[in-house]
């Protein structure tokens, strides 16, 4: 059950597990179009329009999912440079009853042209996202790392970016 549904209305998916098969679908077809609105929306644009200007190429809609009480779910993820908890994630799959794969993305920043990991755990709370670091964030690595979900958990979804991860299919 998500947030603010009733468990006992046959109702239908909730709105994230919508969203992120909309992103999926959006990943796949990788659709370049040059129209653009004043306010993106997570589902309605075309893959590569969510930066500006747009890229000329993406394969990636990267986003954050939302708990109840309003923090990002995060994941773990077998680090290259440190860092190991991550709350960006890539869609791979959507299947049976809302339940998604979704790739556990590296967060890092540019430095000097290159990639450079940033660490979203840490400061006076070792236990918590650091949201200071999370702005610092502008860059995105693929891991090997994936994690099953039940999207009907999350009561949010906040695309971040489109970019180029090199994801073959």
């Amino acid at each position: 059950m998500g947030c603010g549904r009733n468990s006992d209305s046959p109702s239908n998916n909730g709105c994230v597990c919508d969203v992120v098969r909309a992103i999926k679908e959006i990943q796949d077809n990788a659709i370049q179009d040059d129209d653009c609105l004043d306010c993106p929306s997570c589902f309605l644009e075309p893959l590569g329009t969510l930066v500006s200007p747009a890229r000329d190429r993406a394969d990636t809609r990267v986003f954050v999912l939302k708990n109840a009480d309003g923090s990002p779910f995060h994941a773990f993820f077998s680090p290259t440079n440190g860092a190991c908890v991550s709350i960006f994630f890539r869609v791979e799959d959507v299947y049976d009853n809302c339940c998604a794969t979704l790739r556990v993305l590296e967060p890092g920043r540019r430095d000097d042209g290159g990639f450079m990991p940033v660490n979203l755990v840490g400061g006076g709370e070792k236990c918590c996202i650091n949201l200071e670091r999370v702005c610092k964030v502008n860059r995105f690595r693929s891991t090997n790392d994936c994690i099953t979900v039940d999207l009907n958990c999350f009561c949010a979804i906040q695309c971040i970016a489109d970019v180029d991860l090199g994801i073959c299919d």
